[in-house]
């Protein structure tokens, strides 16, 4: 069977918004009080979704982690100057979808954060579609992003293929049955 679908993660395979990430989650936690290097969060919570994130840290109050998330998002556009694409796999999406396929962003991100980013890098119209985590019940490691992912392109997993470079990820790209590349990109 033809590939005919690429799901690509969008922070650490399609961007490499690390440093970008990092630094505005310490800010907006130093603000409320709560010190964590960028060590402690690129070793235990990078690639976890916000709620799991805060909650792994101790911070179980909705409010409190409504705040906090919000804090976040209005400063990480802040370090955009941060961020920078993967411009290879970029390329050859672009080049995949001037050959007929889709490409779609599947990510544990927060849908604001990754049209921003998008737009910044001048991206926006370089996918068929993006689905975040907050358009599943289920975030990775679970299957389902990506299989909603391809259900909504009309993909099945045989005709997929997904780029990914964490873990949990890389554990929901495989529990979909799709075929599946491991990006690394420098920190």
């Amino acid at each position: 069977m033809q590939i005919r679908l690429l799901l690509l993660d969008f922070d650490g395979t399609l961007v490499n918004t690390a440093r970008a990430n990092t630094v505005s989650y310490m800010e907006a936690l130093a603000e409320n009080g709560i010190r964590l290097t960028e060590q402690e969060y690129r070793s235990k919570y990078f690639g976890m979704r916000c709620p799991e994130f805060l909650r792994s840290i101790g911070i179980s109050d909705p409010e409190r982690m409504s705040r906090i998330r919000r804090r976040k998002v209005e400063i990480y556009p802040t370090h955009f100057d941060l961020v920078s694409l993967n411009k290879p796999l970029w390329e050859f999406v672009q080049d995949f979808r001037r050959q007929g396929g889709a490409a779609w962003i599947v990510s544990t991100g927060h849908l604001d954060n990754i049209s921003n980013v998008m737009r910044y890098l001048g991206l926006e119209n370089g996918v068929d579609g993006i689905l975040s985590s907050d358009s599943v019940e289920h975030s990775k490691p679970a299957p389902d992003c990506f299989l909603k992912a391809m259900e909504l392109a009309g993909a099945t997993p045989a005709e997929t293929l997904i780029f990914e470079d964490s873990e949990i990820g890389l554990e929901a790209a495989k529990a979909s049955g799709a075929a599946y590349v491991r990006v690394t990109l420098p920190f």
